[in-house]
């Protein structure tokens, strides 16, 4: 069986990576039964793109090269630009953009809603049309060390670096470091 041509969704299988680093091509029943993980019929896989064990994406766009790591979720109109990591335990949710060569260390969280609730005033449980999904973008060549939380409505710039641990704030200009919780600017971080 060919595989699916690159940057087209790919309903019938994708590339997976065994623990040797060797690709393989399954049907999207073989991946599913043999790694255990769930990848919708709707998710845009570029070339080349490697995914690890006990993954779930639906509705997202994974660019060419990057590298999804074990336990890790990406969510509808998520995407992910070219040659990225992510690392294993992450979550990715709606309305998170990030560009390519980016760095997402273990456990980062994205937070998409400021105000989330589970019902509205009358007890019934929200829907869609009950809250607002506020975009996050993170720049090209930044990296997010391993556990930060990262709230929503936010612009991580261009080669920032956000220290482990941070739960960040407020955006983080291009080429400097914060940390911290609140996450501070630390340093410059330009070579």
């Amino acid at each position: 069986m060919p595989a699916p041509t690159p940057g087209t969704l790919a309903p019938q299988g994708c590339f997976i990576a065994s623990t040797f680093r060797l690709q393989f091509f399954l049907t999207l029943s073989d991946f599913m039964s043999q790694q255990f993980c769930v990848i919708a019929p709707d998710v845009k896989l570029g070339r080349d793109v490697v995914i690890y064990n006990f993954v779930n994406l639906y509705g997202c766009e994974i660019g060419d090269g990057t590298k999804i790591g074990s336990f890790v979720e990406i969510q509808k109109g998520a995407r992910v630009g070219r040659n990225c990591k992510v690392s294993s335990h992450s979550f990715i949710c709606e309305g998170v953009t990030i560009e390519d060569g980016v760095f997402i260390g273990h456990g980062v969280i994205f937070i998409n809603d400021k105000y989330p609730r589970a019902t509205v005033a009358g007890g019934a449980l929200q829907t869609d049309a009950d809250w607002e999904v506020v975009p996050t973008t993170v720049k090209r060549g930044a990296s997010i060390g391993s556990g930060a939380t990262i709230l929503c409505g936010l612009t991580i710039g261009e080669g920032a670096l956000v220290g482990a641990g941070a739960v960040v704030i407020n955006d983080v200009p291009a080429g400097v470091a914060v940390a911290g919780n609140p996450a501070r600017v630390l340093t410059s971080n330009e070579k």
